[in-house]
């Protein structure tokens, strides 16, 4: 074995170190939401759903914030042209209960992505101190909007953003959606991001964003991100560019989403957002990606080709062992926070290739204008015709 290959091998190793020294020292700063006391004030809260086609989770999601352990907030819910009973569930959720108000949503305008003309909507009708936009697929425990709300006062935040506890079901989405919580814990050094000015250096989840009114408008709000297939990630951006102050929670005990319900829908939803969150800088995107790959992959397939009998020296065995273990440790800790199954971790060469898989089939078909989320096309990058989410 040349000393080069052992060289590269080291370094290999030494670079897997970093994500899991990342994910050690984000234990601390990754708080969880229900970690703080009361609130010692209760703002009121409008709570802001967009809903498209979502017959199914609406009535459990509005249920679980209906039941919400707060003094003050009311509920909006538009209808993004729904081709579904969406429309019909939530009109019998109406009756008996004003905290609850329904819209119809108007026709998408040119250069806006549907769930951003959506939260767009239900801002303006809003009447809270505190905006809080969340998916129509999440749940939430009864005193989750209490924690938030104490949260951003203890903080004195003027956003807090939380990710949920990601239920999966089906292989396609034990496999792929672990990389979502694992990629942030990973690589997004929180202590640090909160420290300095850089606005790349962010991370905002889009199924739970809590906001003073005053930062949604400082901003300019879905507005000012009208074209942007990632809205949570350009928002936040925002929010740090005007020098506010956001914090990222750790909800996973008192909000749970499932996400997506089979292979086709992991694939496209997950499709429809990895480019987008690279900005469709192609050569960054594609070098991340598979260096991402190689570094993971590269040293089980070390190990097991000494298993099938080729020849391999003492130190090359003892890095790709020492490899093997520190994604282990990165993948395990990740799943041990997020609240997924364990054995999943074991799992992490598989969803590494999953994942590189997706990425480059989202950035083909961003490039091709092939992109498609929930009957609507989302257009290509620098595009200005209607764009969908």
């Amino acid at each position: 074995m040349s000393s080069s290959l052992i060289q590269h091998q080291a370094g290999v190793a030494i670079f897997l170190l970093v994500p899991l020294l990342i994910a050690l020292f984000n234990m601390r700063s990754f708080r969880r939401m229900d970690a703080y006391g009361p609130p010692p004030t209760s703002p009121r809260v409008s709570i802001l759903v967009p809903a498209r086609n979502e017959e199914a989770t609406i009535g459990p999601c509005l249920r679980s914030l209906l039941a919400q352990r707060y003094p003050d907030f009311q509920v909006v819910v538009l209808d993004d042209d729904s081709s579904d009973g969406t429309w019909h569930a939530l009109q019998s959720m109406k009756a008996g209960d004003e905290r609850l108000t329904i819209l119809k949503g108007e026709p998408l305008p040119q250069g806006w992505t549907g769930k951003n003309w959506a939260c767009h909507q239900l801002s303006q009708v809003a009447d809270g101190a505190l905006l809080l936009f969340t998916d129509a697929d999440t749940r939430h425990e009864a005193d989750a909007l209490r924690c938030a709300v104490a949260a951003l006062l203890t903080e004195e935040a003027d956003l807090v953003s939380a990710f949920p506890r990601e239920v999966v079901v089906s292989w396609a989405e034990r496999l792929i959606i672990p990389v979502i919580p694992w990629s942030m814990l990973s690589f997004m050094p929180l202590g640090l991001a909160y420290r300095v000015k850089t606005p790349l250096l962010s991370a905002t989840n889009g199924q739970f964003m809590l906001f003073t009114r005053r930062s949604y408008e400082l901003t300019g709000g879905h507005m000012a991100v009208r074209h942007h297939v990632v809205d949570d990630i350009a928002l936040g951006r925002k929010v740090k560019a005007a020098g506010l102050r956001w914090r990222l929670l750790d909800g996973t005990r008192l909000l749970q989403c499932r996400m997506y319900e089979s292979f086709s829908q992991v694939y496209h939803g997950m499709g429809k957002n990895l480019f987008a969150a690279f900005g469709y800088n192609v050569p960054v995107f594609l070098f991340i990606w598979l260096w991402l790959g190689l570094v993971f992959l590269e040293p089980p397939i070390v190990l097991i080709a000494g298993m099938a009998g080729v020849s391999l020296s003492a130190p090359s065995v003892g890095l790709a062992l020492a490899a093997v273990a520190l994604s282990l440790a990165s993948w395990g800790l990740s799943h041990w926070r997020s609240r997924f199954p364990l054995y999943l971790a074991l799992l992490y060469p598989l969803t590494i290739v999953l994942t590189v898989t997706v990425a480059i089939s989202s950035m083909v078909a961003t490039l091709s204008g092939s992109t498609r989320w929930k009957g609507r096309t989302l257009p290509r990058p620098g595009e200005g015709r209607r764009g969908q989410l």
